[in-house]
């Protein structure tokens, strides 16, 4: 036992007749290991990108609020009608009139030929 421990201390494992098999392992290790580290530094990124994204995406949805409300205020008729004053355009004192056009009906054959 406490010789294994001493080799292992003095890695003599790396340097016996079957160190090929203990450097392929260990080369196997290594690469695992950066791999993961790869996919961990990658997955870091993603969820930085997906805090940012998030915050842009409430930032622009107040924005869009925010615009839409003043969109409401300059549509009301009050708005309108003072920005008109302004141009010396007064509103009409006397209400609109809706206007009915009738399609002209065409005359049977029938009314043609006694006319």
């Amino acid at each position: 036992m406490k010789g294994s421990v001493y080799n292992i201390i003095k890695a003599r494992f790396l340097v016996n007749e079957h160190a090929t098999r203990n450097w392929v392992f260990i080369t196997y290790l290594i690469v695992l290991a950066m791999i993961m580290i790869w996919n961990t530094n990658r997955y870091e990124q993603k969820i930085i990108r997906i805090a940012e994204l998030s915050s842009e995406v409430k930032e622009l949805r107040s924005e869009f609020v925010d615009r839409k409300s003043q969109l409401m205020k300059l549509k009301m008729e009050s708005t309108v009608s003072q920005k008109m004053e302004q141009r010396a355009i007064f509103p009409s004192s006397v209400p609109p009139v809706k206007i009915k056009v009738l399609k002209p009906t065409e005359k049977k054959w029938f009314e043609k030929l006694w006319e």
